[in-house]
């Protein structure tokens, strides 16, 4: 399990342009709060580009070259927002584009006293893409993970048995994994929340929902 920060598989997965777009989305989003991460990748890209800088040339066609300028043309790069976005009640660019609008704008889902689940839209039907909202004290029931989960905390933090989390810090749940993750006293808690495969709670008083979760990828 990943905890705080990406390891460096992943950031070099990232780096060269190779994870599906959900979780590139989530490891962007982490790079904009953690300096440290930032340099890496920093880091590993320079090397990737003096690695490509050394391969022997090949001959590319008007049509193919075309279509690349044209699709460097189609829209503005992404850009990457100061750490204090979320408390002055924006989100980070990255986010923004996902999100069509603010937190404000969000359409959330309430799936149990204390949770409530927004989804976003990615273009990948392979990954749910979900901004989750814990009220302060609330607590995540007991679940499992039938496949890797990426959490990031965007504002607030929470805890689960493992370790407090709080903004900007990453975890990487592998599949078979259990916690109830509970958000800190003082504030609701924020995150960002990437996977492959529905939750599976272990707890009775949710197990009953188990036959009808299933992965909200859109």
């Amino acid at each position: 399990m990943a905890k705080f920060h990406p390891e460096l598989d992943l950031l070099t997965e990232h780096a060269a342009g190779n994870l599906p777009l959900a979780q590139a989305a989530c490891v962007s989003v982490h790079l904009h709060y953690c300096e440290q991460c930032r340099r890496t990748s920093a880091q590993l890209q320079t090397l990737g580009a003096t690695l490509f800088d050394g391969l022997p040339g090949e001959p590319v066609g008007d049509t193919l070259l075309n279509m690349v300028l044209a699709r460097l043309d189609d829209a503005p790069p992404l850009s990457y927002a100061s750490s204090s976005e979320w408390s002055a009640g924006r989100t980070p660019a990255i986010l923004q584009r996902l999100m069509s609008g603010d937190l404000s704008d969000l359409v959330w889902k309430k799936v149990t006293k204390t949770l409530r689940i927004s989804y976003l839209k990615t273009g990948d039907r392979n990954y749910e893409f979900a901004l989750y909202h814990i009220k302060a004290g609330g607590r995540i029931p007991e679940h499992t993970h039938r496949g890797p989960e990426m959490t990031l905390v965007l504002e607030g933090g929470f805890s689960d048995a493992d370790g407090s989390y709080h903004q900007g810090d990453f975890l990487l749940r592998q599949p078979g994994d259990i916690h109830a993750p509970t958000a800190v006293q003082s504030e609701d808690c924020i995150c960002l929340a990437v996977l492959d495969s529905p939750l599976k709670f272990t707890g009775w008083p949710y197990r009953w929902m188990n036959p009808f979760l299933q992965l909200q990828a859109t």
